[in-house]
C-alpha cells in the first residue's frame, strides 16, 4: 500500500551504514555523532529498511536529549516509523512517544514547542492525538506568536482527520477568536473604508477571558484608530491589566503603552489617571517611578487635588512600617509633591506642612528633597512664609543631616523678617549649638573624651576636605561630613534640646559651622532694623562674636582629627569683621542681595521648563498644497457613531500631517549595510535598527545561483561587550529566492562594538561547504545612547556615589597646603626639564 509522504531526502546508495554502528553512536554521548547517526536511521528508513531494533535504543538515549537537532530528528524519525500494526491498531510502544510529546508541548523552549505541534500536523493516529488535544490547546494562548501560529496549524489539521469533529467539537470558534485580529489588521490596511466596521469586532473581544487576546485587542485598536472611543476603550482595557496581572515585567510592557497613549492621546489619559495612580501599589520600584512618570505629565487643574492626596496617603503610608527600600519610594513620592507644587502654587498650602516631617529622616536624600522644595515654596507662595518659617523652627532640632542643616539655615536667615522671628531663630540656633565655649583649655582633657565618644557614636566620619562638583563642572573644596543620619538626638555639653548643629560640629564639619555663621550675621544684621532697643541688639551681637570664637577656637584646637579649613575659617573671620564694622553697602548685600540671586535662579528654571514644553508640543503641519477633505459633505448614511469618529480623526490626522510617517523609504535606506559583493553567490544586506539597548539585525538573504543552497546558516559573532540572543536556524534557498533572517543582538555596556560573521552553506553537487565572509557591522556607542536631563542634585549625588575621582593617596610632613602645591610644581618641572 502507498503511503504519503511529507520528507524527501537524498540518499546515496553507495555502502549503507550498519544497524549496529547507528545503535552504538545512539547510546553514545557524544551530541554530533548522535546527530548523523539519526540522520542514517532516517535515510534507511525512507528506503524501505525497518530497523526494528532501534526504537527502544531511541527512546532511552534520544528522548531525553536537549539539543534542538536531534529534537527536530526525532520528530522526524517518528514520523515516518510504522505507528500501527497489520490491523491498523495503534502499537503499545507509542505510549512512550505520547508522554514525550505531551512534555515537548509544554517545554519551556518555544522551538520545541512549536516544532512539536507542527509535527502534529503530520499525524492521523486519533489514539496517539487524543491525549494531547489539552495540551495543544493551551498553546493556544501562548506569549509567542511562532507558537500559537503552529498551534492553530495543529488543530486545523486534528479537525480535518475522520473523527476530529468528535475531538475538536469547538475547533471553528477558537480558531475564529485567535486569527481574527491579524485577519482584521491586513484587511484595515488593504480597505480603509471598511475599517470602522471591524473596530466594533474589535471592541466585542475586549471581553475575552484571554489575558493575551484582550491585550492585541488594544494594541490592534491604537494601531488602527484615533477613534476617542477606540482610544478610551484601548486605555481601559491596559489599566485593567496593569491591575490584574501579577507579573513586574507584564506592568513595565503595560505602562510603557500607557506612556505611548499619554503622548498622542494625552486628553483620553488625563480622565484615567488615578487608575493609572493605583499601580503604586507595586513594590517593584521600577513599576512605581514609570507610574509617576506617566501620571505627573496628565495633572490638570480638574485632577490636581486628587493626585496630590492619593501622594500624600502614600507618604504616610512609607512611615507605618520599614519596608525594604522605602526611603527610596519616599523620596520619589516627595519629588512628585514638589513637582505638582510647583506646576500648582495653590495645593502647597496643603501638603509643605506634611513634608517638614521628613526634614529629619534616616533617608538623607528624602530630607533633602523635603528641605528643597521648603525653600522654593517660602519664596513662591509669599503667603506661607509666616507657618513654614514657625514649623522650621519648631522642627529644627530634628535634622540629623548636615546638607539639609546647612540648606535649612539659609531660609532661616533668609525669611525671618518680623522681631518675634529673628528672635526665635536665633535662640533656635543657641539651642542647637548648646553651651559654649565647645572647647576648653583648662578642661582639655575632659573635652577630649566628650568630643571623641559622641561624634563615633553617632556618625561616620570621613574626610572634611573633599571636592564638591559645583553646577559649571568646576570644583569647590567643601568641608563637612558624610550626609549620615544621626540616630537620635545626642547631648553634648548642652540642654536635653540641643545636640544637632553641636555634634556635627564636634565631627569637623566645618563648613556647616560657617553656614552657621553667615545664618546668624544676617539675624544680627535684621535685628539691628527691627528691634528698637540697642540694648538687646549689642547683646545679640556680643552672644553671636562668642560663637564664632568659640567654633574658630574649636577649629584649632588638638582634640579633633584634622582643623578648620582655610575657605571655612577666612568665611568665619569675615563674618567677625561684619558685625564689629558694618556698613550700609555691605549690609545690602547679606539681607538682599542674596535672595535676589535666588529669586533670579528660579525664573531661569522656570523659563527653561516653558522653553522644553513649547519645544514637546510642537507638532508637524500639513503641506500648503495638501488636499482638504471636507468631512461635513460625506454621507452619514448607516454609519455608527464609532466609524463617523474614526472617518473624522483619519481626516484631522491627514490635516495636521501626522500621516506623514517619519522613517520613510529615503531614511531607511541610509541604515542599510552592504554585508556581501555582489559577484558573491549569496548576496546579503542588513537592516539595522537599535532601541535603546537592543539591536535588531533584518538581514537580506538573496541566492544568485541557478542551485538550491541547503543547510544554509548565519554565523554571527560579536566583539566588545554585545551578546547574540539567538543563533538563527539553517534555511534551504531554491534558485534566485530570496530569505528574510532576523538576529538580536543585547548591549550589555555603553561601548563601541562590531559584529561579525559568515554565511555557511551547501549544496547538492558539492559536498563541502561553502563559506561567504560578511562585511563587518560597527554599531557606534551613539547608536544606543540618548540625551538625557539630570538635575544638579542628582548629578552630584551619582558622582559621589560612583566614585569617579581617582583618589590618590599622599604621605607628606608638610602642614600648609599652598606650599604643598608650590612642591609639587616644582618637582613637576624639574622632572619635565630632567632628559
Amino acid at each position: 500500500m502507498e503511503k504519503s509522504c511529507t520528507l524527501l531526502i537524498h540518499f546515496d546508495k553507495g555502502t549503507p551504514a550498519i544497524a549496529n554502528e547507528i545503535k552504538e553512536a545512539l547510546e553514545g554521548n557524544d551530541v554530533p555523532a548522535k546527530i548523523d547517526a539519526m540522520k542514517k536511521a532516517i535515510m534507511l528508513l525512507l528506503n524501505g529498511e525497518t530497523l526494528p531494533q532501534l526504537f527502544i535504543t531511541i527512546v532511552r538515549y534520544v528522548l531525553p536529549s536537549e539539543d534542538h537537532t536531534v529534537q527536530k530528528l526525532l520528530l522526524l524519525y517518528l514520523e515516518i516509523i510504522e505507528k500501527t500494526d497489520t490491523k491498523g491498531r495503534v502499537l503499545p510502544e507509542m505510549i512512550l512517544i505520547c508522554q514525550n510529546l505531551r512534555n515537548n508541548l509544554q517545554h519551556p523552549n518555544e522551538y520545541i514547542r512549536g516544532v512539536t505541534l507542527r509535527f502534529l500536523c503530520r499525524l492521523n493516529e486519533t489514539e496517539i492525538i487524543e491525549p494531547l488535544i489539552p495540551s495543544v490547546l493551551q498553546n493556544l494562548e501562548h506569549r509567542h506568536p511562532f507558537i500559537r501560529r503552529n498551534a492553530i496549524l495543529a488543530v486545523m489539521s486534528i479537525y480535518k482527520l475522520p473523527q476530529g469533529e468528535q475531538l475538536l467539537v469547538d475547533a471553528p470558534e477558537m480558531i475564529e477568536k485567535m486569527v481574527v485580529l491579524e485577519l482584521i489588521r491586513k484587511v484595515c490596511r488593504t480597505n480603509r473604508a471598511e475599517k470602522g466596521k471591524y473596530i466594533k469586532i474589535i471592541i466585542s473581544l475586549l471581553n475575552a477571558p484571554s489575558t493575551a487576546v484582550i491585550y492585541e485587542c488594544a494594541g490592534t485598536l491604537v494601531s488602527l484608530s484615533s477613534a476617542p472611543t477606540a482610544i478610551r476603550a484601548a486605555a481601559n482595557t491596559y489599566c485593567q491589566l496593569l491591575l490584574s496581572q501579577s507579573d513586574n515585567n507584564v506592568k513595565l510592557i503595560v505602562l510603557d503603552r500607557l506612556n505611548e497613549l499619554k503622548s498622542s492621546h494625552r486628553d483620553i489619559m488625563v480622565d484615567l489617571i488615578m487608575d493609572v495612580l493605583r499601580a503604586l501599589s507595586s513594590p517593584n520600584l521600577d513599576i512605581r517611578r514609570k507610574t509617576l512618570d506617566i501620571v505627573l505629565e496628565l495633572i490638570t487643574p480638574r485632577n490636581i487635588n486628587e493626585v496630590v492626596l492619593m501622594l500624600k496617603k502614600e507618604v504616610m503610608k512609607t512611615q507605618s512600617g520599614e519596608l525594604e527600600k522605602n526611603g527610596e519610594y519616599r523620596q520619589m513620592l516627595i519629588q512628585a509633591i514638589h513637582s505638582c507644587a510647583i506646576k500648582f502654587p495653590e495645593v502647597a498650602s496643603t501638603v509643605v506642612h506634611l513634608l517638614m516631617d521628613f526634614l529629619g529622616d534616616s533617608n538623607v536624600a528624602s530630607a533633602i528633597d523635603v528641605v528643597v522644595f521648603v525653600r522654593e515654596i517660602i519664596e513662591t507662595n509669599p503667603k506661607l512664609r509666616v507657618s513654614i518659617i514657625t514649623r522650621l523652627l519648631d522642627t529644627f532640632y530634628q535634622i540629623r543631616a548636615a546638607r539639609v542643616c546647612s540648606c535649612a539655615l539659609w531660609i532661616i536667615g533668609e525669611y525671618c523678617l518680623s522681631l518675634s522671628e529673628v528672635e526665635s531663630g536665633m535662640a533656635t540656633i543657641k539651642q542647637c549649638l548648646g553651651e559654649l565655649p565647645f572647647y576648653s583649655i583648662s578642661e582639655e582633657g575632659e573635652a577630649t573624651d566628650a568630643s571623641k565618644k559622641t561624634p563615633q557614636a553617632n556618625s561616620i566620619t570621613v574626610s572634611s576636605r573633599r571636592p564638591a562638583v559645583l553646577a559649571d563642572g568646576t570644583y569647590a573644596t567643601q568641608s563637612a561630613a558624610s550626609e549620615t543620619a544621626f540616630s537620635a538626638p545626642t547631648v553634648v555639653q548642652g540642654s536635653l534640646a540641643s545636640g544637632n548643629l553641636r555634634s556635627l560640629l564636634l565631627t569637623g564639619d566645618f563648613f556647616l559651622g560657617a553656614v552657621v555663621a553667615c545664618t546668624l550675621t544676617k539675624l544680627v544684621l535684621r535685628l539691628q532694623e527691627v528691634q528698637p532697643s540697642k540694648v538687646e541688639v549689642n547683646k545679640a551681637t556680643t552672644q553671636a562674636l562668642l560663637i564664632f570664637v568659640s567654633m574658630l577656637q574649636l577649629g584649632q584646637s588638638p582634640v579633633l582629627p584634622h582643623p578648620i579649613d582655610n575657605d571655612s575659617n577666612d568665611r568665619i573671620v569675615l563674618c567677625i569683621r561684619l558685625l564689629c564694622d558694618t556698613g550700609d553697602g555691605i549690609r545690602k548685600i547679606w539681607l538682599q542681595s542674596c535672595r535676589q540671586s535666588f529669586v533670579k535662579m528660579l525664573s531661569e528654571k522656570q523659563l527653561r521648563e516653558t522653553e522644553e514644553l513649547k519645544a514637546k508640543a510642537q507638532v508637524s503641519h500639513a503641506q500648503p498644497d495638501d488636499l482638504i477633505d471636507f468631512y461635513h459633505l460625506k454621507s452619514r448614511k448607516g454609519m455608527s457613531q464609532l466609524e463617523l469618529e474614526d472617518e473624522v480623526q483619519d481626516d484631522l490626522k491627514r490635516a495636521t500631517g501626522e500621516f506623514v510617517n517619519d522613517n520613510d523609504d529615503a531614511n531607511k535606506l541610509n541604515r542599510i549595510l552592504q554585508l556581501t559583493g555582489f559577484s558573491d553567490p549569496v548576496y546579503a544586506e542588513a537592516y539595522v535598527t537599535v532601541h535603546h539597548y537592543d539591536i535588531v539585525l533584518d538581514i537580506t538573504v538573496i541566492n544568485r545561483t541557478k542551485e538550491t543552497l541547503q543547510n544554509l546558516c548565519l554565523e554571527l559573532a560579536t566583539m566588545g561587550d554585545l551578546k547574540l540572543v539567538e543563533r538563527p536556524q539553517n534555511y534551504t534557498l531554491a534558485p534566485e529566492s530570496s530569505k528574510q533572517i532576523k538576529a538580536n543582538i543585547k548591549v550589555s555596556s555603553t561601548e563601541t562594538g562590531v559584529i561579525f560573521g559568515n554565511i555557511v552553506y551547501e549544496t547538492s553537487n558539492v559536498l563541502e561547504r561553502t563559506v561567504v565572509v560578511l562585511n563587518d557591522i560597527h554599531i557606534d556607542i551613539m547608536d544606543y545612547i540618548s540625551p538625557a536631563v539630570c538635575t544638579d542634585a542628582a548629578f552630584r549625588t551619582m558622582w559621589a556615589e560612583f566614585e569617579w575621582e581617582n583618589k590618590v593617596a599622599v604621605n607628606t610632613v608638610i602642614q600648609d597646603e599652598k606650599e604643598f602645591l608650590n612642591h609639587i610644581i616644582k618637582s613637576t618641572n624639574m622632572k619635565c626639564l630632567t632628559p
